[in-house]
C-alpha cells in the first residue's frame, strides 16, 4: 500500500474556513474533530468509491468530468479534504483506525484521476492543440479561464461565464480548468508523478507529430553534402516556414498549456516542457549549423538563404530566450546560438568570397560598344539585394574587422566619426565592396585599343552602379552624399568620351559659323566636317549606352555641339559652293540627316555606311526640291 506524501505547506483541515465555519464561536475538542472527521471520510469513501472502475461497471465506461463537472468539483473537493484530514489523523493519532481507509481512498481516488486526466487529455486534443493554445495565449483573458477554475461553480453558470467566447474556446477552456484542478489535486496528495508521466506521453506525442508534420526530420551532415542543391534549397524552404509555425504556434502554444496546468509548480512545469519539447526544438534548431557547415560550394542562392536562417533565428530570439527560459532547455538556446554563429562565420566567408571573386575577375574580354560589364550587372544585383538584410549584416558584421582603411580614400567616407558604429561598419563594408568593383572595372577599361570607348565603358558602368544604389536599399547604406559624387563622375567620364570621340567633328566648325568666308573656305570646312562626321559616325556607330538617361544626356551633349552651328553654317555657306552638282559633291549632310544620325547613337545597331549614303540621298533630294 502506498503511503501518503504529508506536505507541509499543506494548509491543516482546522485551520481552513470551509471545513469548519463555526471554529472562531467553539474551539474544537477531541470529540467534535473525531466527528469532523468521521463526517468527511464517509462522504469520501461514498463518492470515492462510486467512481471506482474496479467496483463499479458504471464508472468503469464513463467519464467523471463528462458525465458531469459540478460532481468533478465535488469529488476533488472531497479528496482535498480527505487529504486534509489525513493530515490531522497524523498529526494527533497515527494508528487511528480511519488513517488505512483513508490511505485507500486516496489510492482509489488518485487512479481516478489519473485516467481522468488522461482521458482529458486524449479526447481534446484537437482543442488543445498547440495552435488553439498560442491563439487563446494572445487574445484570451484569464478571467474567462478562472471562470471554469472556480471548484464549486455549477454548469448553468459555467455556460454562462462562457457566451463571450466561442464554442471551441469553451471546450479547451474547460478542458484546461478541469486539468489544472486535476493536477493540483494529484499534487497536492503526493501524485505528481503520476500526473505528470500522462501528461508527458500525450503532450510529446503531439509535439513529436507536430515536427513530424512541419517536415524537420533528423538529417545527417553527409547527407546534406550529398544532396543537390535543388533538393537542400526546398529543405530550407521548408525549414524557414517550419520554425515560424513552431516558434509562433508549436512550442509557444505548448509552453502556454504546461505553465498553465502546473502552475502550481515550477519545478513540475520546467520537467514537463523540457521533456516535451528539448530533443523537437534542438532538432528544428540543428538543422541550420548543418547547412552552414556543409561543403556545398558559395554561391549567392546559398548566401540568401543563409541570410533567410539566420534571420529566422534573430528575429524569433526573445520567443526563444522567453519560451525555453528555464535551465533544463538550455541545450535548445545554446543549439539555436550555435546555428547562429556557424550561419554568420559561412556568410562572412561568403562576403570575402565575393570581394575575392571580383578582385580575382581575369578576363580580358571586352564588351562590345563600352556597354555594361557581366561583372557590373551581376555584383550589383548581388549587392543590391544584399542591401535588403543589412540589418542582419549589420549584427555580422559588426563582430568582423573592418577592410584597411588606409586602402581607401579618406573623402570615400561619408561620416568616419559616426556616433553609430554597427550602422559604420555596414556601410563601410559596402562602399569597400563597391570600391572593389570600381577599380576592377577600371583596370578592364584599359583594355579598349580607342581610349574615348573606354571612357564611355567606364561611364555606362559607373552609371548602372549608381542607378543600383538609387533604386535599393543601397541608398540609404551609401547615403546622397556618395551617390552625389558618383553622379559627378558619371558626368566627368561621359564629358571625357565626348572630347575624345567627337573634338575632331567640333573643330571642323568654325567659330563663327555666319562669318563671310570664300567659297573655297566654305568648301574646305565643308569638307573637313564631312571626313570628320564620318569618322566619328563609323568608330561610334558600334557604342551602347544602356541607361536610358546617360544615352540621351551624351546625345543632346553631342547635338548642342554639332547641329546648331553646322545648320548656321549650312544655311549661310550651301549655296556658295556651286550649283545642285557642287552642293551634292561637298555638301553631304543636311542639318537633318546630322540630327537623324546623332538620335540613333548608342544603341549598337547603326551601320555607318548604309547611314552615310542614306543621308547623302536624303541630301541631294532636298537640294532638287
Amino acid at each position: 500500500m502506498r503511503s501518503i506524501c504529508l506536505s507541509p505547506k499543506t494548509i491543516s483541515f482546522l485551520s481552513s474556513p470551509r471545513s469548519s465555519p463555526s471554529r472562531h464561536a467553539l474551539p474544537p475538542t477531541p470529540l467534535r474533530t473525531e466527528f469532523m472527521v468521521e463526517q468527511i471520510v464517509e462522504k469520501a469513501s461514498s463518492l470515492i468509491m462510486k467512481w471506482n472502475p474496479e467496483t463499479s461497471a458504471y464508472a468503469n465506461v464513463t467519464s467523471l468530468f463528462y458525465e458531469s463537472r459540478r460532481e468533478a468539483m465535488q469529488f476533488i473537493k472531497c479528496v482535498n479534504d480527505l487529504q486534509k484530514v489525513m493530515h490531522l489523523i497524523v498529526s494527533e493519532d497515527s494508528t487511528h483506525y480511519r488513517l488505512v481507509q483513508a490511505q485507500n481512498l486516496m489510492q482509489i481516488a488518485m487512479k481516478r484521476l489519473q485516467k481522468e486526466f488522461y482521458q482529458i487529455l486524449s479526447m481534446n486534443r484537437a482543442h488543445l492543440d498547440p495552435e488553439s493554445m498560442s491563439t487563446r495565449s494572445s487574445r484570451t483573458s484569464r478571467s474567462s479561464i478562472s471562470d471554469f477554475e472556480d471548484d464549486v461553480l455549477p454548469d448553468d453558470d459555467v455556460r454562462a461565464a462562457s457566451d463571450s467566447i466561442s464554442e471551441v474556446e469553451q471546450v479547451s477552456s474547460i478542458a484546461m480548468a478541469d486539468l489544472k484542478a486535476i493536477a493540483e489535486c494529484m499534487n497536492a496528495a503526493g501524485y505528481a508523478k503520476e500526473c505528470v508521466n500522462v501528461y508527458k506521453v500525450v503532450r510529446k506525442s503531439i509535439i513529436d507529430e507536430g515536427i513530424y508534420r512541419l517536415g524537420v526530420e533528423r538529417i545527417s551532415s553527409s547527407r546534406i553534402n550529398k544532396m543537390d542543391w535543388q533538393a537542400l534549397d526546398m529543405k530550407i524552404n521548408n525549414w524557414l516556414e517550419a520554425v515560424r509555425v513552431a516558434m509562433k504556434t508549436l512550442f509557444f502554444g505548448e509552453r502556454f498549456l504546461c505553465d498553465h496546468v502546473f502552475a502550481v509548480s515550477e519545478s513540475i512545469r520546467e520537467s514537463c516542457f523540457s521533456e516535451i519539447s528539448k530533443e523537437g526544438a534542438t532538432l528544428l534548431f540543428g538543422f541550420p549549423e548543418l547547412v552552414a557547415k556543409s561543403k556545398k560550394p558559395s554561391s549567392p542562392e546559398k548566401m540568401f538563404r543563409a541570410l533567410g536562417m539566420y534571420t529566422a533565428i534573430s528575429e524569433n530570439w526573445v520567443e526563444i530566450e522567453s519560451i525555453f527560459s528555464f535551465e533544463s532547455t538550455s541545450p535548445v538556446r545554446t543549439q539555436a546560438l550555435s546555428s547562429l554563429i556557424k550561419l554568420s562565420e559561412s556568410i562572412y566567408t561568403m562576403l570575402s568570397g565575393f570581394e575575392s571573386s571580383i578582385q580575382k575577375h581575369s578576363s580580358k574580354a571586352l564588351v562590345p560598344g563600352g556597354g555594361v560589364h557581366s561583372l557590373t550587372s551581376n555584383a550589383m544585383d548581388y549587392l543590391s539585394l544584399l542591401a535588403d538584410y543589412s540589418n542582419v549584416l549589420t549584427d555580422i558584421i559588426s563582430d568582423w574587422p573592418p577592410p584597411e582603411k588606409s586602402s581607401l580614400p579618406e573623402s570615400y567616407f561619408d561620416s568616419p566619426d559616426s556616433d553609430d558604429p554597427p550602422a559604420a561598419a555596414i556601410s563601410t563594408r559596402f562602399a569597400w565592396l563597391v570600391l572593389v568593383l570600381l577599380c576592377k572595372l577600371d583596370g578592364k577599361a584599359k583594355y579598349y585599343k580607342d581610349v574615348s570607348l573606354s571612357y564611355l565603358f567606364l561611364a555606362s558602368n559607373l552609371q548602372h552602379v549608381v542607378f543600383k544604389v538609387r533604386t535599393s536599399n543601397l541608398q540609404y547604406l551609401l547615403g546622397e552624399d556618395w551617390i552625389a559624387k558618383h553622379e559627378a563622375k558619371v558626368g566627368q567620364f561621359a564629358a571625357s568620351y565626348e572630347r575624345l570621340a567627337w573634338n575632331k567633328v567640333f573643330s571642323s566648325l568654325p567659330e563663327n559659323p555666319t562669318a563671310e568666308i570664300s567659297p573655297e573656305e566654305a568648301k574646305e570646312t565643308f569638307k573637313r566636317f564631312n571626313i570628320s562626321f564620318d569618322e566619328a559616325s563609323r568608330k561610334q556607330s558600334v557604342c551602347v549606352v544602356a541607361d536610358p538617361k546617360l544615352r540621351d544626356e551624351i546625345k543632346v551633349s553631342i547635338g548642342r555641339k554639332i547641329t546648331p552651328v553646322y545648320r548656321e553654317f549650312y544655311e549661310k555657306h550651301r549655296s556658295s559652293v556651286g550649283g545642285q552638282s557642287g552642293a551634292g559633291v561637298f555638301v553631304r549632310y543636311a542639318p537633318e540627316d546630322v540630327e537623324n544620325y546623332l538620335s540613333n547613337l548608342f544603341y549598337g545597331t547603326v551601320d555607318s555606311g548604309s547611314s552615310a549614303t542614306t543621308s547623302t540621298t536624303s541630301s541631294r533630294q532636298r537640294h532638287r526640291a
